[in-house]
Formats: structure tokens, sequence, C-alpha cells
């Protein structure tokens, strides 16, 4: 696999992002399960309940805990907090276990010879106990330290970074390279960590019963773990504003550009919360203040944030979007960016040459021998497949599959489904030959672009809007289905599409 230099440099900042992920949690689980472990050692009664609720954090689905914490208060929210929250509870039964496993196994001879010689039960448990069992935790930390490396992948869907922001991004891409690119240093990760604490695992064991000394290496791993943390947890410059995306190619693009403009014409940096998941986790991002700004499409805030019905009118959308944007969560809803991104549905080109389908009512008599295939979004949403299921009178034999939205043209090229909604603007439409149905009878409402910010940020730096507002009216379709299509099937990195628009409409030198 031949990487260029741009994302060469992303694969080491994600890498350390990563190894930071891993760090901070790993310490903060050391420092809860040790002392946890040794407690329940002491404790025999309180050790069945307590691993049991450990066991039981284990088994929950990684997806369900980072969305779970995304409501919780305080911790909840976006970003690299409640992924080191998860993190640290799916560290917790390996050390737990292993600390307790290695507190029982001691030989009581020794405990007794100590108090024999007359030390108190502190001197017991620092002098004794931890020593001896020192190489059974330290095999818990190894087991922690590797189901972290790996779930950290996941942390991406939160706004948390690591490398699972190329894995997420192939995935939206359907780009192997960039999933590689993520897989494969995780991968690497994983195997010298484990390497790593397995030699010192040995060490320690070939330690005997030996005083336990605390040597160089343990020392520079505590240090280094400390400032892991400290770097993590530095409050960030007042100029830094965080602009958001949810997890597709579009998404990523709009949030480049609007990070690109805001950079070329304020004195603001930017961090860029890109890949954030569904419409639901960036609004509340938005609104919690977690994230500056992100775009969104009218129909999508309509409907799906507002609860309202359908409306075909595009002024009239966008006014109650801006209304009520403003009057319930405090958000400043801008003018479009120039483009519509409605929802697509969408067959084989092949299957429509063959059948002569043009408009989805055309192809709603052939939905019994097809099987569709949704977004989780679309299939609940109140502009999505009830409604038009009502509206065209679909009646596939199976339900739907349900899957991640950027997969769905990937299934439908691969004959894995054969009807799929997608987005209009996506430049995979034309490079795995597919053909986009007519809404003939005008279910979908308007989707314009618009960005949407937070207005305590927009009031805070009165330099934002204006530099939003070089945006406006600038994007045409045509324009945005082509700057997915780069990036999409030719591979070009997202930054380097981005930069390209802006030069050719004159906004970056």
């Amino acid at each position: 696999m031949t990487i260029s230099i741009p994302y060469f440099a992303e694969i080491v900042l994600r890498t350390w992002e990563h190894l930071i992920l891993v760090a901070v949690s790993m310490t903060l689980a050391m420092a809860i399960a040790i002392p946890l472990g040794i407690y329940i050692a002491k404790k025999p009664k309180l050790a069945k309940p307590i691993l049991g609720l450990a066991n039981a954090i284990q088994t929950i689905p990684s997806l369900a805990i980072f969305g779970f914490l995304l409501t919780v208060p305080i911790i909840g929210g976006i970003g690299k907090t409640p992924a080191i929250v998860a993190l640290t509870l799916y560290a917790l039964l390996p050390l737990i276990r292993n600390t307790h496993a290695g507190i029982n196994k001691i030989d009581r001879g020794a405990i007794e010879a100590a108090i024999a010689l007359g030390m108190t039960n502190r001197q017991i448990l620092f002098l004794i106990e931890i020593p001896l069992a020192s190489g059974i935790i330290l095999a818990g930390v190894r087991v922690a330290t590797v189901i972290c490396v790996g779930i950290a992948t996941i942390a991406a869907a939160i706004g948390g970074g690591g490398l699972g922001v190329f894995i997420f991004r192939g995935l939206s891409t359907v780009n192997n390279q960039l999933i590689l690119a993520g897989a494969i240093p995780a991968t690497l990760i994983a195997l010298s960590l484990d390497f790593g604490l397995g030699y010192f695992e040995k060490r320690l064991m070939q330690r005997g019963k030996n005083k336990f000394k605390i040597g160089k290496f343990e020392i520079a791993l505590l240090l280094a773990s400390i400032a892991l943390l400290i770097a993590l947890m530095f409050p960030r410059s007042a100029n830094v504003i965080t602009i958001g995306s949810k997890n597709f190619t579009e998404q990523v693009i709009l949030g480049e550009l609007l990070a690109t403009e805001i950079e070329n014409n304020t004195d603001l940096q930017v961090n860029r919360q890109f890949n954030l998941g569904g419409t639901f986790i960036c609004h509340n991002a938005l609104v919690s203040g977690a994230i500056d700004g992100y775009v969104e499409y009218t129909g999508t805030a309509l409907t799906a944030i507002l609860n309202r019905k359908p409306i075909n009118n595009p002024q009239l959308v966008y006014q109650i979007v801006k209304q009520n944007y403003a009057e319930k969560f405090n958000l400043k809803v801008i003018q479009s960016l120039g483009f519509e991104n409605t929802f697509a549905i969408l067959i084989r080109q092949q299957e429509a040459n063959d059948l002569n389908l043009k408009t989805i009512s055309e192809a709603a008599k052939y939905t019994p021998q097809w099987q569709a295939g949704f977004g989780y979004e679309f299939i609940n949403r109140e502009d999505g497949y009830p409604g038009l299921a009502e509206t065209y009178n679909l009646q596939f034999a199976n339900p739907p599959l349900g899957m991640d939205l950027s997969l769905t043209y990937r299934a439908l090229a691969d004959r894995k489904v054969d009807l799929i909604a997608g987005d209009s603007t996506n430049g995979l439409i034309s490079f795995l030959n597919l053909f986009m149905l007519k809404d003939d009878k005008q279910y979908f409402p308007p989707y314009e672009a618009v960005p949407i910010f937070n207005q305590k940020t927009l009031i805070k730096y009165p330099q934002l809007e204006p530099a939003i507002a070089e945006l406006v009216g600038k994007i045409s379709a045509e324009e945005m289905r082509e700057m997915n299509y780069q990036v999409d099937s030719q591979s070009i990195p997202v930054k380097a599409v981005v930069e390209k628009f802006l030069k050719s409409e004159g906004l970056l030198n």
C-alpha cells in the first residue's frame, strides 16, 4: 500500500491519539481495579457480586456503551472523555479478576511468617503480597491493554480520535487502503504492547520471592502515563472552535470546507471532529457545546429533529427550521450553501435498463421480489422508510436489512440487496453504475445543506459568521457530486479536494 506524505503524517497523529486513549484509560482502570481486586481478596463475600458486575460490563456491546455515554451528564457528549470512560470500564474485569486471583494464590506460609516477624498489614501488603502477585496482576494488565487497543478504534464514532478515524472513513468511502491505514497500526500497537508487557511479566515472575523493586522501566511507564494524562486534559486555546460532521464522505468534505474557510479568513484555529455518527449525535453535540458548528440538511432538521411532517416548499422548510432552532436550541441556521442533497432511491443500472424503470412508482411492483437495504437512521425517520413504503405501496417479502449507510452502496452493487436509500450527491452512484429513481410523488422534503452554529460561539467570535457567509450559495449539486467522486472513487484526500474547490471559487489563495 502506498501512503502519501499527508496521510503518513495523519497516521502518526492518529497513532499518538490512539496511544493517549489507551494509556489514560489503562492508568485509570489500574487505579480503580487493582485496589478493588485486593479489597475483595480480603473480603471474600464481596468478590462474587463485584466480579459479576465487571463481567456484565464486559459483555455489553462496545457501540452500546459509547452510545449510552453520549447522554450521561458530565461525561456525556463527544470527544475523548466518554471514550476514556468506556475503555476504562472494559479494562476492569481482567484487572480485578487477576488481582483477586493473584492475592488469593499466595502461599499462606509466607503471610504467617511475615506476621511472626511482626510486620503490619500494610507492610505485608506492599512487601509480600503485591510483589508475589505482581506477575499475575501484570498478566491482567496485558489482557486489558490489548482489549483497550482494539475497542479504542470505535472511539472515532463519537469524536474520540485515534486510528478508528481511518477505519470509519474507509468504510464510508469503500476504500480498503484507508481501512488498512487504521487497522495495521492498531494491530502493531496491540502486538507491541502484548510483547512488551509479556517480557515485563516474565521479569516479575523471575523475581520469585525477592523483595519488590521498582525498576527504571516501571518508573518510565508511570511517568509516561502521567505525562499523557496531563497532555490530554490540558485546556485548549481560547481561540479554538470545533467543527463536526456526520459519518459519510459529503459531510466530511463540508466540515473541511467550513474549517478551511474559517482558518483562512479569521485568526481562529479549528478542531475537526468529523465522522461523528448520525444526525442526533451531531445535533446533541452542537446543543451541548461539544462542537460549535456543522452542516445539516433542512429536511432532516424538520423531520428528524423537530419531528414535523414533511413539507415540499424549500423556503417554508428553511424558515420553520431557522425559527425553531433559534427558539428551542439557541442555534443559528445560516443560508444554504447552494445545493440540495435529497434521499436517492437507488437500484442497479442493469435492472433499470432491463425493466425500463425510471420512477419509484414503476419500481414498486417489483418490490415483492426484491430485498431492500437501508441505513439505520432511514429505517426509523419520520421522512424515512415507513412513510416511503406507505406512499408508494412498497411490499418487500422480507424486512429491509439495516446497515451502516456507507455500506449500502456496495451492498447494492454486489447484489446483496436490490434497492437502497442513498444520497443524491454521492459520487459512488456513477462509480458503481447505480440508477436513481425519480421521486414522482414528491415524498421527500427539500434537503438544502445549511451550516448551523451555536449562537454563543457566533457572539463570542463575531468574525466567524462573515467567514462562513463566503460559502453561501457557492456549491452546486454537480460540484458537490464531483467532490464526493474525487474522494470516494479517486482516493484524493479530502483536504486536497476542498482546497482545489476553494481556489476555483477564488476563496483560497
